[in-house]
């Protein structure tokens, strides 16, 4: 019976601390940087600039395929912001593909893969349709 109450209480550990970081997973801090040629853009809490694509729609990716593995999405169901932005500005959309993915002023939002480190910003003026989110 102890043996039991021994494996229960684990088993219980275990699942608690499997949903919390399921709920740690679904929340992310945007924050503000700046840059010299590029001026104010948000980034996640890492300081990876978020970017956004010309060619989307309010509440509607036009980023599918391979271009997602380029521009891989940024979700997060709760997003802490600083002073100057708006939480209400953000929200989640279901895409096409079933995946869930935050918006912000109803434009999707994005991460480049070839931004390597915080503060990068390499996607900017891509193709002229990519460019850093003003905040």
């Amino acid at each position: 019976m102890r043996a039991l109450n021994i494996l229960i209480k684990t088993v219980l550990s275990g699942v608690v601390a499997s949903l919390m970081l399921v709920s740690l997973a679904a929340a992310a801090t945007v924050e503000i940087k700046a840059k010299d040629g590029i001026g104010n853009f948000l980034t996640d809490e890492k300081g990876m600039t978020l970017y956004l694509f010309k060619k989307d729609t309010p509440g509607k990716s036009a980023c599918a395929g391979p271009c997602v593995d380029k521009w891989p999405l940024f979700a997060a169901e709760v997003v802490t912001v600083p002073a100057g932005v708006i939480a209400a500005d953000f929200a989640v959309i279901t895409r096409d593909d079933g995946k869930k993915q935050t918006t912000y002023k109803g434009l999707p939002l994005y991460y480049f893969f070839k931004d390597v480190k915080p503060g990068d910003t390499a996607g900017q003026g891509f193709n002229t349709v990519w460019y850093v989110v003003a905040p």
